[in-house]
C-alpha cells in the first residue's frame, strides 16, 4: 500500500498525476483525427483507425490483476510515463516520414496500452495514497486537472498547430510534429516531477499491497453478469451513447473538410478553439450542472429528460451541414451539443455507478467502462466508411436516428426510486 509521506501533502502530486492522465488519452483519441485529416488520409481509414485505438480501454480490466500484483503503483506510473514519452516521441517524429501512417498508428497503438495502464496504476495509488476524507476531497480536483488537459490538447495543441501550419504553410508535418513533440516532452518533464515528489510505499504496507492479487477475478464477472435484468442493462450501456459515438470521430472531420465536399471548411486554429476550448469547456459546465441536478430530483427523474439533452442538440450538426452557417454561429452551436452531452452523460455515469454494488463495487464499476468503452469503438470502427458513403447531411440524420434505440433502453432497466441516490 502506498501512503504519501509527511512532506508531500496530495497537492504536490493529484493535480499532475491526472493532468498526465489525460493528455496521452486526448492525443490518441482526439487530437490524432485531426492531424491525420489534415495530412491527407481519408475519413474512413481515420475513423476506423483511430476508434479501434479505444480497444485498450475496453479490455484493461483483463490485465489490470497484473499491475495489482508486480511492482507498486508508484513504479508502473513512472515506467508508464517515460514509455509514454517515448511513444509520442516516436509518433511526433514520424509524421515527417513519407510512411507517417503506419509508423505513428504503431505508436499510437502502443500508447494506448501505456496510457491505458497508467490509468489503472493512477486510480489505485490514488486510493492507496489518500485517506477517505482526502479521497472525497480530492475527486473534483483530480477531475478539473484531467479535464484541463483535454482543454491543453484538443484546443492549445490543435491552435498551436494551426499557428505553426500558417507560419510555415507547406510543412503541416512539422507544425504537427512540433505539436505532438510538445506534449512528449511535457510528459518527460512530469516523469522527473514525479521521481521526486510522488510518495514511496510504507515497508509494513507490503502485505496489503500484496493482498489485492487475490481479488477472485471470475467470482467478480459472474456477480456481475447475473445482475437483475442485465441484458437490458449491457443494451443501455451500449446504446445510450450509439448516435454520440457515430458523430464523435466525424464532427471534427466535417468541421475540417472543405465546403465543396459538405464540410464547413475551418482552419486547424478554428477547429481547436471551436471543438477542443469552447466545446471541451461547454461539457465541463454541463458534467457540472448534471451534477447538481441529479443530487438534488434523483436519477430516475432525471435520466429520461438527461438522456433528451445529450441526443436532441445532435440536430444542430444536421442543419450545420444544410445551411454552412456563419463561424459565431457554428461556435454557439458546437457548444451547445456539447453542453448538452456533458449533461446527459452525467446521469450515465451515475448509472453505472447504481449498478457497482456489494464488496465487488470497484471492479463492477470497471467492467462497466470497460463496456463503455466498446460502446464508443464499435460505432466509430464504421462511422467514416458510413460518412463516405452518403455525404455528411445524410449521415447526422442518421445519427439523429440511431440515438432512438438507447433511449428504448431507459424504459426497461432497473432503477428503484431514491436507491440512486443513497448509492452515488
Amino acid at each position: 500500500m502506498e501512503q504519501q509521506t509527511k512532506s508531500h501533502s496530495p497537492w504536490a502530486f493529484i493535480p499532475t498525476l491526472y493532468f498526465a492522465s489525460g493528455i496521452p488519452y486526448v492525443i490518441v483519441n482526439t487530437i490524432s483525427v485531426i492531424f491525420y485529416k489534415q495530412l491527407g488520409v481519408g475519413n474512413t481509414q481515420i475513423a476506423f483507425w483511430t476508434s479501434l485505438l479505444y480497444l485498450p480501454w475496453v479490455i484493461k480490466m483483463f490485465w489490470s490483476p497484473i499491475v495489482d500484483t508486480y511492482w507498486t503503483k508508484r513504479t508502473w506510473i513512472l515506467v508508464t510515463q517515460l514509455a509514454m514519452f517515448c511513444c509520442l516521441a516516436l509518433v511526433a517524429f514520424s509524421l515527417l516520414l513519407p510512411n507517417f501512417f503506419f509508423i505513428s498508428l504503431v505508436g499510437l497503438t502502443v500508447g494506448a496500452f501505456i496510457s491505458a495502464t497508467y490509468d489503472i496504476a493512477t486510480d489505485g495509488f490514488y486510493l492507496l495514497a489518500l485517506n477517505p476524507g482526502e479521497q472525497a476531497f480530492f475527486v473534483g480536483i483530480r477531475s478539473l486537472f484531467y479535464r484541463i488537459a483535454l482543454i491543453f490538447g484538443s484546443g492549445f495543441l490543435v491552435v498551436l498547430a494551426g499557428i505553426l501550419e500558417e507560419k510555415y504553410v507547406n510543412s503541416i508535418p512539422l507544425s504537427w510534429s512540433l505539436s505532438v513533440g510538445l506534449s512528449s516532452l511535457i510528459l518527460a518533464i512530469l516523469f522527473v516531477f514525479h521521481r521526486i515528489f510522488l510518495p514511496l510505499p510504507e515497508p509494513s504496507d507490503r502485505k496489503q499491497f500484496s493482498a489485492t492479487s487475490t481479488l477472485p477475478f471470475f467470482d467478480i464477472l459472474s456477480s456481475y453478469f447475473k445482475q437483475k435484468k442485465i441484458v437490458a442493462i449491457l443494451a443501455f450501456i451500449l446504446l445510450y451513447r450509439f448516435g454520440e459515438a457515430m458523430l464523435l470521430k466525424i464532427a471534427q472531420l466535417f468541421l475540417l473538410d472543405k465546403p465543396e465536399v459538405g464540410g464547413l471548411g475551418l482552419s486547424t486554429s478554428t477547429v481547436g478553439l471551436v471543438y477542443g476550448t469552447f466545446g471541451v469547456l461547454s461539457l465541463i459546465v454541463g458534467g457540472i450542472t448534471g451534477g447538481m441536478v441529479i443530487s438534488r430530483y434523483g436519477l430516475k427523474k432525471c435520466l429520461l429528460p438527461m438522456a433528451l439533452a445529450l441526443n436532441v442538440p445532435d440536430i444542430f450538426y444536421v442543419y450545420m451541414a444544410y445551411v454552412k452557417p456563419s463561424l459565431p454561429l457554428v461556435y454557439a452551436l458546437v457548444s451547445f451539443e456539447q453542453l448538452g452531452y456533458g449533461f446527459g452523460f452525467t446521469a450515465f455515469s451515475v448509472y453505472l455507478m447504481y449498478i457497482s454494488k456489494d464488496e465487488y463495487k470497484t471492479s463492477h464499476f470497471a467492467i462497466s467502462t470497460g463496456i463503455m468503452a466498446l460502446g464508443i469503438m464499435l460505432p466509430g470502427l464504421i462511422s467514416g466508411y458510413i460518412q463516405a458513403q452518403v455525404g455528411y447531411l445524410l449521415f447526422f440524420i442518421l445519427v439523429c436516428l440511431l440515438t432512438v434505440p438507447g433511449m428504448i433502453t431507459l424504459f426497461f432497466i432497473p432503477l428503484e426510486e431514491g436507491t440512486a441516490d443513497e448509492r452515488r
